[in-house]
């Protein structure tokens, strides 16, 4: 097959292309910034750079897509810096623009990842399959953004009907190699992230909060089924065990402070907008308000077995951050210059250091 990949130096592009190393499958990647092509695993790909978002790069993925058997939609800004695309540029213009060229060049086959950050909120320990209202988060501009999306997908079906989707609805997607990214987004300059996993970190979290996650790997196998055996839908995919405050904690490495949402809510707010934090608490919205999903059709209809169960795939990420793991891309490489003058800098700043998630 020839299959293009945008985003494929994230998180889950990067395990994806694991995938394709030893195969004979023709993988073109499309990303903004591109990674060292000589390392593992980007040197499975052809690299074509162009900015999703922008007229430039709407003319080269025209280009790049023709001729492809399957189109895998992965780029998506998460958690962007001030000094990045905004988000609404790269997630909407970028996904309009790649569904505008699939269309265009007649690509048989779309895979586009949206999020289980989609759902509108559910009874709280009640996991919901792929027919719940996709009305997000309203406090969550990730959720808003990707309840868009799946609005798209649906306008998109409609019109062209000959085009078999495929959308993934994973949960938290974590791995050691992601570490850097995590760390940008979470910690930012101002926090060493080899206190994380330490034994006496104090660790606010609210009682019933509850979490799923899934790894990089068992994501990236799903697509490499969805492909495989042309299946059309949505799907959700998380690792079976629901996760509480306590477990959390514990596989932070530190003990639980208990305290109400609000409390750690208009905290992280304080944190986000002095630029202490990057950490937007929309962010701690989601993680209260989104549903756990159900994944019975994965394992049905795909025969998807995930690897990694929820803990492991939390405590890999803590090794990662504590080890400073990372990736030779610029998505995943891990932060640098992290000693205590630009931490003072961070600090002195007194503005976010990333865009609203408001």
């Amino acid at each position: 097959m020839r299959i293009v990949i945008t985003g494929a130096t994230g998180n889950v592009g990067t395990a994806l292309l694991h995938t394709f190393e030893s195969g004979d499958d023709e993988v073109i990647g499309v990303v903004r910034r591109l990674p060292d092509t000589t390392a593992e695993p980007y040197r499975a790909a052809s690299w074509c750079a162009a900015d999703l978002g922008d007229d430039v790069g709407r003319a080269k993925l025209a280009d790049v897509v023709q001729g492809a058997d399957a189109v895998v939609h992965l780029a998506w800004a998460i958690s962007p810096g001030r000094d990045e695309p905004p988000m609404w540029r790269t997630n909407d213009h970028g996904t309009r623009n790649v569904l505008a060229a699939v269309a265009a060049a007649g690509v048989p086959r779309l895979v586009v990842l949206s999020s289980v950050a989609a759902y509108g909120p559910a009874p709280r320990w009640s996991k919901v399959t792929e027919d719940w209202p996709c009305d997000g988060i309203a406090t969550s501009a990730y959720s808003r953004g990707k309840a868009a999306l799946e609005s798209l997908l649906d306008r998109f079906e409609e019109n062209h009907p000959d085009i078999k989707m495929a959308r993934l609805r994973p949960c938290a997607i974590l791995q050691r190699r992601a570490a850097g990214e995590f760390e940008r987004w979470l910690l930012g300059p101002a926090v060493p992230a080899g206190i994380v996993g330490g034994r006496w970190l104090p660790i606010p979290l609210w009682t019933d909060l509850r979490a799923q996650a899934v790894h990089s790997a068992d994501v990236a196998e799903a697509i490499r089924l969805v492909l495989a055996s042309r299946f059309t839908g949505a799907v959700n995919l998380a690792a079976p065990e629901v996760l509480g405050a306590d477990a959390l904690a514990g596989l932070l490495g530190g003990i639980r402070v208990p305290a109400p949402r609000s409390v750690v809510r208009l905290a992280a707010f304080a944190a986000w907008r002095t630029g202490a934090l990057p950490l937007h608490p929309g962010w701690l919205d989601l993680a209260d308000n989104a549903p756990l999903v159900d994944t019975t059709l994965a394992e049905t209809a795909l025969g998807w077995k995930p690897r990694h169960d929820a803990a492991s795939v939390i405590a890999e990420l803590v090794a990662g951050l504590r080890s400073g793991e990372g990736a030779a891309s610029p998505p995943l490489t891990p932060p640098r210059g992290d000693g205590l003058l630009p931490r003072l800098r961070s600090l002195a700043r007194l503005r976010p250091s990333h865009q609203s998630q408001s």
